[in-house]
């Protein structure tokens, strides 16, 4: 089975814990989420993942595809966005704002308790992935599992708190800053 869709089933995206959290950092940042296209955003935003064989590569980086179409098809354009600028890096990539619900999303790692985070990541092997450092993620060094989850929990918050107003990210590289990072 691949990785994005064990995230999916039983990892860190798991279809009926992380939207929870998704509504969770809404609430925090832009009141109760009464519209249920919202709703409907936060269960199927990530569900993109299934299926794909990394979660910070190319394909999984892919992933908002998914959820945009069906929420543009049944919404409209604004909804397409919602759901595909939840991911920073295709927002830089097409020169487009990063959504509400990007914040959220971010927010909600910070919600997500290290003690159900931590055992969904390592048994859908998102952990290994994620502490190698793929993609934007923070390469773990020396830290523990639970260091490395504390310092991306801190990033997330921090982000997520300057940007919920959607001031420009001048934080997240694109694939070519970061690989000019490696030269």
């Amino acid at each position: 089975m691949k990785i994005g869709t064990k995230s999916v089933l039983f990892g860190v995206h798991q279809f009926a814990i992380h939207p929870w959290f998704v509504a969770w950092g809404w609430w925090k940042l832009y009141g109760f989420p009464w519209d249920p296209r919202l709703w409907m955003a936060f269960f199927l935003h990530d569900l993109g993942y299934w299926g794909k064989s990394n979660m910070d590569g190319s394909e999984g980086e892919d992933h908002p595809r998914w959820a945009a179409k069906w929420m543009g098809v049944w919404f409209g354009l604004e909804w397409y966005r919602l759901c595909m600028y939840h991911s920073r890096f295709l927002a830089k990539r097409d020169h487009e704002p990063f959504s509400q619900l990007c914040v959220a999303d971010k927010l909600a790692i910070t919600l997500t308790p290290a003690w159900l985070y931590l055992p969904l990541a390592k048994l859908s092997g998102e952990l290994e992935e994620y502490m190698r450092g793929q993609g934007a993620r923070s390469p773990a060094g020396e830290r523990t599992p639970a260091e490395w989850l504390r310092d991306v929990q801190d990033y997330c918050r921090a982000w997520a708190i300057e940007h919920a107003d959607g001031r420009e990210d001048i934080w997240t590289g694109t694939k070519r800053d970061l690989a000019k990072k490696g030269d």
